[in-house]
This record gives C-alpha cells, structure tokens and sequence, in this order.
C-alpha cells in the first residue's frame, strides 16, 4: 500500500497521467497476487513458520531500495519485487488456522487478517515521514519495520503443528481447481479483497482531486476506508463462525451494493426550467458523507474477506494452503487489475466517481452468483420448523 500516498509526489515528479499512476500502484499487487498459489502450496508442505520468516527478511532489501529509484521503469520492477510481502496472508492464514478447531477457525483466521490495519497505519505514517524528510524517507523505515517484525516473529511464533498425515502431492493440491466452488469464493474474494486493496491505494489521489485537499488530508480520510478492513475482520471471523459464510456474504454484498450504488453517482449541476425562469441544482456528496459511506463500505468489505476464508476453513481443511493460495492470487489479481482500470475509465470519461460504477457492477454479479448458487439451495425458515412450503425448486 506504499505507493498509495508516496505515488501521489512521485507522480508529479515524473508527470504521470491517471493510468501511469494506476499502473504504478497496482505492480506491488501483481506479485502479491501472483506468488500466492505457490506460497501457499510451499507453506503446506514446508510450514509456515519458516516460509513467513524468510519472506519477510527477503521482501525489506526492494522495499530499502525503492528509496532511490528515479524513472517509471525503476519503480515498475522494485514494485513487483516488493509486492511479494502482500503474498504473506497465503502463509499466515493457513499457518494459523491449524492451531484451532473448526468452530474456532473463522475469528482466528479473522484475528490474523487483521494485519491488513496497516494499509490504514499507512495513511498516518507516510504523510508525516513525507512531509519531514521526502517521500525517499517512507520507503527506508519501512524496510526496517519488515527486519524488526521478522525477528520478532522467529523467537515468539510457535513452530508449526504436527501434521496427522503427509503432505499431499503438488498434482493433488491443484486438483482442487476442478472443484466450483473454489472459484466461485474466487468471485467473492476478488471484490472483498481486490476492491479494498485498489480502493486504498486509489483513494488518497481521490480525495486530493475531488475535493482538493492537502495529501496528508486526503491520506486521512482514506484511512477511514482502510481502517475497518483490519479491525472488524476478526469480527467477520466470529460472525461466520456464529451465523454461517454464507448468511455473513449475503448480506456483506448488499450492503456493498447499496454504498457504491450511491457512491458511484457523479457530482451534477441541474438545470430545470419552471415557471419562474431556470432553476439551478446541485448534487453531490460533501466530504463527510462520502467518508461515511466509505468507512461502511470498508466494513463490509472486512466482514466479506473473513466470510470467504470461514468457506474455505469449512469446506477444504487438508488443503487450506493451495485453495486459500488460489483465491488470494486471484482476490490480488482483482487488486492490481482494478487500478489500471479505474486510471483508465479516468482519462476516458474524466469521471472521479467511474471507479465506484464499475465496482458496483462487479458486485452485481457476485450477488447473482450467490443467490443462484446458495440462496436458492438454502432451507427457508418454515422448514426448520416442519412446516412444509414450496420453494422456486420444489413441484406443485
């Protein structure tokens, strides 16, 4: 998430446009993304103690160096470098997840999300370090962080827990691509996750542009939005363990829907002729408002990441590695392809709002995908109850 607020001066010192600047903040996520399925397939095997260990000394050296790159290419390629530390949740989650029991999973796997509260530490740190010395500044303290939390990690984790049998082979892991469902908690998780991932390196820029403020302003507000991704996941973690994924999903993807319906409408001057003469009108979100919507819609996101991992805890525990792997990649793919398309709908429609309209439309087809696929399988209340009624599946 560095490159959300250090992007912003770096793109006024090479002059990028609105695609450059979103190519520039998605390349950390395309390795993220990409590193996952191996990561976790290798965590199963190795462990994850380890594997985490040296991902996290590895990933400081880029991170120091990006300090001194001057030229887009530079950036480019340290970023995909970088990005590899985003691959870490695809150790960590099933690392540990096999510490607790089924109906303790979902909240442990929450608890451990929540690290993504650094994406909103992020909004506070890098606008003061940036202010103080230059964004150069950002970069080097952030590499350290990485080899102090490193060390730390080594002496205090446990090693990791015996396994009751032995690893499954790499054409057994991938076998699991056959199965729907996974690709289904793919859809789910490229909007939960990749939404929140694009929208936090997207919004600092945003606030700056469309309501002008300050970058450590517009760094703060969108911390609004990063912030719940870390706090309430674990409580999207003990709400799926308490009420089921699915019924937690459901719900996260129409309170999705509302938000960005209603965030995705532009700032629109109104004409009406009456009676009277021309009529002028005005619509739009004040800054307070949009960042309420903002903080929601980060919620829900936070509920809807912790949900899909519940469904793959519940529905793959002897191959958690591989399946959390795949749906990472593809949730991180979401997260890098998704800034390059909010640059480009940018410069085509000149629209700041464009990002929220085509997240509403991916939102969209996740809840279709859900309503047919578990909705329409689920036991209505009536059932439970032994009262016999009829579903859109059963005959008259």
């Amino acid at each position: 998430m560095m490159f959300g607020v250090t992007g912003i001066p770096i793109r006024t010192q090479l002059g990028l446009d609105s695609t450059e600047f979103g190519i520039l903040t998605a390349t950390p996520v395309l390795s993220g993304a990409i590193f996952r399925l191996p990561l976790g397939i290798w965590t199963d095997r190795l462990g994850g103690r380890r594997i985490m260990f040296a991902l996290l000394i590895g990933c400081a050296v880029p991170v120091w160096i990006s300090a001194y790159a001057t030229t887009l290419w530079q950036f480019l390629l340290l970023g995909l470098a970088l990005g590899l530390v985003g691959a870490a949740f695809s150790v960590g989650t099933p690392y540990v997840a096999r510490f607790f029991s089924k109906e303790q999973r979902g909240f442990a796997m929450g608890f451990f999300g929540a690290g993504t509260i650094g994406a909103a530490l992020n909004m506070f740190v890098a606008p003061s370090l940036i202010t103080a010395y230059g964004w150069q500044m950002v970069p080097k303290v952030y590499a350290v962080v990485l080899i102090v939390t490193a060390v730390i990690f080594w002496i205090f984790s446990a090693p990791d827990p015996a396994r009751t049998a032995a690893a499954p082979s790499m054409v057994k892991q991938l076998s699991v691509l056959r199965d729907p469902r996974v690709w289904k908690y793919c859809q789910y998780y490229s909007i939960v996750f990749g939404g929140f991932t694009a929208l936090s390196v997207w919004m600092p820029q945003y606030f700056k542009s469309e309501y002008e403020l300050s970058i450590a302003q517009a760094a703060l507000l969108a911390a609004c939005f990063a912030l719940p991704a870390g706090v309430f996941r674990a409580l999207g973690g003990w709400l799926s363990d308490r009420f089921g994924a699915h019924a937690v999903t459901w719900w996260v993807l129409w309170v999705a829907w509302v938000c960005l319906f209603i965030l995705s409408y532009p700032r629109t001057d109104l004409i009406v002729h009456t009676i009277h003469g021309p009529a002028g009108f005005s619509i739009a979100l004040p800054s307070w408002l949009f960042t309420a919507l903002l903080f929601i819609l980060g919620v829900a996101f936070a509920l809807g990441m912790a949900s899909t991992f519940k469904y793959i805890g519940d529905d793959f525990p002897d191959n958690m590695g591989a399946v959390s792997g795949i749906v990472g990649m593809v949730g991180g793919l979401g997260g890098f392809l998704l800034p390059i398309m909010f640059g480009a709908i940018l410069d085509r429609l000149g629209v700041n709002s464009s990002c929220f309209m085509l997240l509403y439309g991916i939102v969209w087809v996740s809840l279709i995908l859900n309503y047919l696929t578990e909705v329409r399988r689920t036991p209505v209340m009536g059932e439970t109850m032994g009262i016999e009624l009829l579903t859109p599946e059963m005959p008259r």
